[in-house]
């Protein structure tokens, strides 16, 4: 997606004496901050991937490598769910009953799809598919607004990756203003592998970019489409660019030269939405 850049403003702050925890403290993903997606103690844990529950990831304490952890580790990667190791005072800053026992696994808040299902369902609407990729979004609140606008836009699913990506977390279920209770998900291993077996499917891969061949508005948006919106500040990496079948740019008249990646995607989508009403 086109690139956008964050410029944080700089303000004075006083001193203050700060305890041993406090200055060795890992600072904390946004979609770790609610405690609502959290399952924490080895057998939650342990019991959560039993039962099939969705898992996002697992936090492990570096140097835990004993006992009941390994089975966890062991059971979490068969199930392909991604394992980090972290410093146990990440553990500690996210913990809310303060006894996570070196582990911390991210509960999904709603169920992920297969990408089967969100073709049908545009199969059962007898309409072309209109798939939305997002790749690496790791901001919930952009996450959650472009499944808002998926949604309104008339969009079939969204395809996630595993890694580098937030999942269905407990902020982006709130930001997607109740989106996430109609809009399937899929979660994937591999975006480039994805993107191959939609475009063998017939949908055609559309990428958003400054150098884009065409605006918007330009390109023939009718037929069946798989549009990625890239990572914020990054934008489309270079191995998903080159699979994408065009690129097209949306127009930008002010001095600034890049939108935030849901807006971004907002506009496209709505493109999309309007070729199809005509």
């Amino acid at each position: 997606m086109q690139k956008h850049d964050n410029k944080k403003s700089k303000r004075s702050v006083k001193y203050s004496p700060k305890t041993d925890a406090e200055r060795h403290r890992q600072p904390i993903d946004k979609e770790e901050r609610s405690a609502e997606d959290r399952i924490e103690g080895r057998n939650p844990v342990m019991e959560a991937l039993k039962s099939d529950r969705e898992i996002d990831k697992i936090l492990v304490q570096q140097g835990e490598r004993h006992g009941s952890i390994v089975k966890i580790i062991a059971f979490a990667k068969e199930k392909k769910i991604v394992v980090q190791e972290v410093a146990r005072q990440k553990l500690d800053a996210l913990s809310a009953i303060g006894n996570h026992q070196g582990i911390i696994a991210f509960a999904a808040m709603h169920q992920y799809v297969e990408i089967d299902e969100i073709l049908s369902k545009a199969a059962k609407k007898e309409e072309h598919p209109f798939v939305i990729i997002a790749e690496e979004i790791t901001d919930p609140h952009n996450l959650g607004s472009i499944l808002r606008t998926a949604n309104a836009a008339g969009a079939h699913g969204v395809i996630i990756s595993k890694r580098r990506s937030v999942g269905l977390t407990a902020a982006v279920a709130k930001a997607s203003a109740g989106a996430v209770e109609y809009v399937p998900v899929a979660k994937v291993t591999n975006l480039s592998r994805t993107i191959e077996q939609l475009k063998k499917q017939g949908i055609w891969i559309v990428g958003t970019d400054t150098q884009g061949e065409q605006y918007l508005y330009q390109a023939d948006l009718k037929g069946p489409i798989g549009l990625v919106i890239g990572s914020e500040g990054k934008g489309m990496s270079r191995l998903v660019k080159e699979k994408c079948d065009f690129l097209i740019k949306i127009p930008m008249k002010g001095e600034i030269d890049s939108l935030n990646a849901s807006v971004a995607g907002g506009v496209v989508m709505y493109e999309v939405l309007r070729q199809r009403g005509e």
